[in-house]
Order: C-alpha cells, then sequence, then structure tokens
C-alpha cells in the first residue's frame, strides 16, 4: 500500500510539475508561442512523461486554464473576505486587481488571451473558458447575495452581470493601456452604482 501511495504521489508530482511549466509559459509567452518541446525542456522530462499525463497540448491547456482560475477564484475570494461586510466586499472584488496588476507576472486575462489564439471551432478549449467565466460570474453572484440582501432577485443578478463586466473590462484595459487608470474608473463606477441601488 505504501509503495502505491508513493507512486501515485509522484504521478501527481509530475503532472502538477507539468501544468505549472506550461501555465507559466502559456501565460507569459501565448498559447501559439510555446511549443511543447520547450515545455518539455523547461521540465525537465522526457516527452514520453508529458504524453503519459497529456495525450495533446490542447488537454495540457485545458488543465492550465483550470490552474489559473482555481488560484484566482482561491485569492480573491480570500481578498474579499478580509473586507468588511457589505459594499466594501464587492469593491473589493475591482481592488484586487491592483496588486494583481503591479505585480511583475501580470499580463492581462489568461481566458481572454487564450480564446484569441485558438481556431473558432476549438470548441474543447473555448467551452472550457465558458465554465471558468461562469464559475467566476458564480462567484459574484454569491458575494452580491451575501452583501445586498435588500435587492430584488433582479437587481442581485444585474449587479453581478455589472460588476463582472467592469472586472473583465478592467483586466483588459489596464494591460492594454499598461496603465492602473482603468482599474481605479471601474472601482468609481461601481461605487457610484452601490451608491445609485443605496438610494432607491
Amino acid at each position: 500500500m505504501y509503495r502505491l501511495v508513493c507512486f501515485i504521489s509522484m504521478k501527481n508530482d509530475t503532472r502538477d510539475l507539468i501544468v505549472s511549466t506550461a501555465s507559466e509559459l502559456f501565460y507569459q509567452q501565448g498559447y501559439n508561442l510555446t511549443g511543447i518541446n520547450e515545455i518539455i525542456e523547461k521540465a525537465g522530462i522526457a516527452k514520453a512523461t508529458l504524453y503519459s499525463h497529456f495525450r495533446s497540448k490542447e488537454d495540457l491547456c485545458v488543465a492550465y486554464l483550470e490552474l489559473r482560475d482555481t488560484e484566482l477564484l482561491k485569492n480573491i475570494k480570500e481578498f474579499c473576505i478580509s473586507k468588511p461586510k457589505g459594499n466594501k466586499r464587492l469593491i473589493a472584488v475591482l481592488e484586487f486587481l491592483i496588486p494583481f496588476f503591479e505585480s511583475d507576472e501580470f499580463n492581462g486575462c489568461w481566458c481572454i488571451r487564450t480564446v484569441a489564439e485558438i481556431p473558432r471551432d476549438n470548441e474543447k478549449i473555448k467551452n472550457k473558458i465558458k465554465e471558468n467565466k461562469q464559475q467566476f460570474l458564480n462567484f459574484i453572484k454569491a458575494l452580491v447575495i451575501d452583501n445586498q440582501p435588500k435587492l430584488t432577485s433582479k437587481q442581485k443578478d444585474k449587479l453581478a452581470h455589472r460588476i463582472y463586466i467592469l472586472y473583465e473590462s478592467a483586466v483588459s484595459e489596464s494591460h492594454l493601456q499598461d496603465d492602473a487608470w482603468p482599474i481605479y474608473e471601474s472601482i468609481d463606477l461601481l461605487k457610484n452604482i452601490l451608491k445609485s441601488l443605496n438610494k432607491s
């Protein structure tokens, strides 16, 4: 049993190494500009080892998107919960982008960057990106429900969609402009939206 557990652990460690290596390269260089051989070389593994875990570069891309979004949801949840309950937790969704933008690794949204590189008929990667975006929207909806309980269901949905759009545009534009002003403008817009809701 011990040997079996160790073997499974080693397999998982190797898979994690492959995904983390691909994640770094895909995010910084782009999906199309990163070759399988480069991933193999940087991870220090044999080609057969990579293909024993992933049948194709496409499958590896799906794992990369899963890893990035799992980390995002974990980190943004922790960031938002650290703020006082109420509107501050909703605003924190956008404030989270400030340290992200200021980090050395910031290179925009990995989902948008990836979908821009793949053919339109690549449903496997596109569906994964849609799934990830829906999970993020679901997180925002849950945050709105918890922190704006007096709103109607329709108002809660509308507010969640607005926060989602403000977040997505802030990520894309701060990357394009190489400046944080789109993030700060999005924060101000959200504050105004929340003020108008509290008055009604």
